[in-house]
């Protein structure tokens, strides 16, 4: 990893997608032919440089290496014309991936057998072993920050909310991550003490958001949220979460309403495995979830179907959360 390439020589084809993140374009590698996904570093303050979340995320991606976690090939900066007061462009490269999993959960035309979500599923929880056991949080686990391609490789992908952590020391951080769907319910009652255990909860609405077809907990703000989890989760009890009303926000909630837990019922439609291993993942209590290590031990990999080879996987149609968003204003 040399410096930076000039933008010259990459050549933009297509949007692939926007938003409070900045522009992500696909382009080709004009000396290589090789497609690529340039992803430019949005500056709010220019006179600042760039945002410290900017060489968080670049600082990390240069710091990990794994088969499931998305690499940062090349930079690129681009500056604009002579005489220009305009700052330059800063981009970050990486490799083209042809579906994010909300674009291919959205798409209709294509359906994931058990098989194929196995496979993600696996993918993922191995990328995730690898990013805490390098005391890497990524905070914000949501199904369109996966990039699959069609070879059957799952990628985890945008750290601009990830940051390294020490083990042996709990320090406050803030509670502003996850997007409100993936949150769980510890930061949802203001926990700034978390742990791993709040990705872990992440790949458990992934993993019923695959099996369903669309995001399991649709809260429309943090108390309907929490709502919404504790229909299917139930009610926090000393009992099944202990310490839960000393959380910080606990008294801005008003009294929830009882619910009973019945996350096997829910999903025991998709096999006793996947409702044993739900069941686990998203428990009220982070101390009871369990890590990515021992959730790949899980007999759900062991039993039929088993996961899918990546090359047995079919080549689906190319499906960004973009385009799906595009074709539903369209």
């Amino acid at each position: 990893f040399i410096g930076c390439s000039p933008f010259d020589d990459y050549e933009l084809t297509t949007k692939l997608g926007e938003g409070t993140f900045g522009e992500v374009h696909k382009a080709i590698h004009k000396s290589t032919g090789t497609l690529v996904a340039l992803k430019r570093v949005l500056m709010h303050n220019e006179k600042e440089g760039l945002p410290i979340t900017a060489i968080r995320e670049i600082k990390l991606l240069k710091s990990l290496s794994h088969p499931n976690i998305v690499p940062l090939s090349d930079m690129l900066v681009r500056h604009e014309g002579a005489g220009s007061t305009q700052a330059p462009s800063v981009y970050m490269v990486f490799p083209y991936m042809e579906h994010d999993l909300t674009g291919l959960l959205e798409n209709p035309k294509i359906h994931l057998r058990l098989e194929h979500i196995k496979l993600y599923l696996r993918q993922l929880l191995e990328g995730t072993a690898y990013l805490h056991a390098s005391h890497v949080m990524h905070r914000d686990m949501k199904a369109s920050n996966l990039l699959l391609n069609n070879a059957g490789r799952l990628y985890i992908a945008d750290f601009g909310l990830a940051r390294s952590f020490n083990p042996d020391e709990r320090k406050d951080m803030t509670k502003c991550v996850v997007t409100r769907w993936y949150r769980p319910p510890e930061l949802l009652l203001g926990e700034r003490k978390y742990t791993t255990a709040i990705d872990m909860w992440g790949i458990g609405c992934i993993f019923a958001e695959m099996l369903v077809g669309k995001p399991v907990f649709q809260g429309n703000s943090d108390l309907n949220q929490i709502d919404q989890v504790m229909r299917i989760c139930g009610s926090p009890t000393t009992a099944s979460w202990p310490g839960w009303r000393d959380l910080p926000d606990c008294n801005q909630v008003v009294e929830f309403a009882t619910y009973a837990r019945h996350v096997r019922e829910e999903f025991v439609r998709f096999g006793e495995d996947a409702a044993d291993l739900l069941d686990q993942l998203l428990q009220l209590d982070p101390k009871r979830r369990p890590d990515a290590a021992t959730a790949l031990k899980h007999r759900i990999f062991f039993t039929a179907p088993f996961p899918a080879r990546p090359e047995d996987m079919p080549k689906f149609e190319h499906s960004h959360e973009f385009d799906r968003r595009k074709i539903r204003h369209q």
